[in-house]
């Protein structure tokens, strides 16, 4: 049987990347999305860092098929961007695009990836592709993801009723946790308190002994 500590820690692990900060499905006219940043999060670039650790992988997670490239550099004055490729209304959602086409004859080795070392930029958009950025330099990552949002008309993930039960049972356990850890923290505290007196008491006595001698 699995332990139930184990399987709640997994559930809940499941249920922040199902239902987490950017699970939503993007329109069909998005064809890939690129974020560039720093290395570090000093200097304007902890927004944009947090949106890729807390957002970008949800967001991965309910649109598989869409490229998402994350660019990084050392240079911790360059700016902070994400662009967001859409598919120009005029083409059908369903004919792929001359990017795909043209990725798809390149090698593996030299298609875009993400690259920690500026080795990808944002390019400019392909024919029947248009772009939108967001600044996300100096920028809270809620509100990145909130522009994110709007500029692409992404439909947020609802959680099914069974989902909806998980999470307050999680969040009771959680709740419960933290009484626990509030008992457990007085008792070791109570329990140092009183070493430390015992062990201020016999200093006294043995000062209190030797003075005696």
């Amino acid at each position: 049987m699995v332990n139930p500590g184990k399987r709640m820690h997994k559930l809940q692990a499941l249920l922040a990347i199902r239902h987490g900060p950017g699970s939503a499905i993007l329109p069909p006219e998005i064809t890939r999305i690129h974020m560039d940043f720093a290395m570090k999060w000093n200097d304007g670039h902890l927004g944009a860092r947090k949106f890729w650790k807390n957002c970008l992988r949800n967001l991965k997670y309910w649109n598989p098929a869409i490229p998402m490239i994350v660019n990084r550099t050392t240079d911790q004055s360059s700016p902070a961007k994400m662009s967001i490729y859409f598919r120009q209304a005029a083409l059908d959602s369903n004919t792929p695009s001359a990017l795909a086409t043209k990725l798809s004859q390149l090698p593996l080795a030299q298609q875009p990836h993400s690259s920690t070392s500026n080795e990808h930029p944002a390019p400019e958009p392909e024919e029947g592709e248009r772009v939108v950025t967001i600044d996300m330099k100096n920028v809270h990552s809620d509100d990145i993801l909130n522009e994110f949002m709007s500029k692409t008309g992404a439909t947020l993930v609802e959680p099914t009723p069974d989902e909806k039960v998980e999470m307050r049972q999680l969040e009771e356990l959680n709740e419960k946790a933290a009484v626990d850890r509030a008992i457990m923290k007085k008792y070791i505290d109570d329990k140092k308190r009183e070493e430390r007196m015992l062990a201020l008491a016999r200093q006294e006595a043995d000062a209190i002994k030797m003075a005696n001698d």
